[in-house]
């Protein structure tokens, strides 16, 4: 179940209107690495996931990601000012100009739809969580990508809450992360000579030698729920 709260997570404003900075940001709300990708890949894997403490945390995270587009959209509203006018959008996602009425769409910054072949879910939560570690990371860039290209004070202090916030993510996934490992694909299959051969194919230089160093087997536990 979930529930609505009319009070955004953190309050959004901006300078002035950017319906250009609007296009732009829009890559947030709809695109492969936005809040809206983020939300229904933690929510979409939580549903297998037996141990409750971290399917705690990929719903609450899953949560505050919706909030996150929350604050994405309505910051777009702001950005795109009050009047259709396709002219001041110089590029990317014109439709909310002609077709949406300013309505923030399920677009990326090129006006390219949302679409859930952007979610990655295995069933395997040790690479589901290595998945949304790498999200939370890719998130982070793109934020530091539109932060640059911004002075809009009050812009920049949403996007400096969003960064904050993503990194606050990764941490959690990092520490769930430490909690797994002797289940799904990262239990003990064996460690042979072919684990550790390494293939200098990199000319000339060899900087890593002709074996991985230092590989040792886990310990083996019998496979458990998760």
């Amino acid at each position: 179940m979930f529930k609505h709260d009319k009070q955004l997570l953190r309050e959004v404003r901006v300078e002035r209107p950017n319906p250009t900075y609007a296009a732009m940001l829009q890559e947030q709300l709809g695109g492969p690495q936005g809040e809206l990708k983020a939300a229904m890949q933690y929510l979409s894997q939580s549903f297998r996931i037996k141990n409750p403490k971290i399917k705690d945390i990929f719903l609450d995270i899953a949560a505050e990601e919706l909030s996150h587009m929350e604050m994405v959209a309505q910051t777009i509203n702001l950005l795109n000012g009050h009047e259709p006018n396709a002219v001041n959008a110089a590029v990317g996602n014109i439709e909310a100009h002609v077709l949406s009425g300013l309505n923030p769409m399920l677009t990326n910054a090129s006006g390219e739809l949302w679409t859930a072949a952007y979610v990655n879910v295995t069933g395997d939560l040790v690479a589901d969580l290595l998945s949304n570690i790498a999200a939370e990371q890719r998130a982070k860039v793109v934020y530091e990508y539109l932060h640059r290209q911004i002075d809009d004070k009050y812009v920049r202090e949403t996007i400096d809450f969003l960064l904050n916030r993503e990194e606050a993510h990764s941490v959690l996934f990092r520490e769930c992360f430490k909690e797994i490992e002797d289940i799904g694909s990262n239990r003990d299959w064996g460690i042979d000579q072919d684990n550790r051969l390494y293939f200098n194919l990199s000319t000339p230089g060899n900087f890593v030698g002709n074996s991985i160093p230092n590989q040792q087997p886990p310990s083996f536990n019998p496979p458990q729920s998760h």
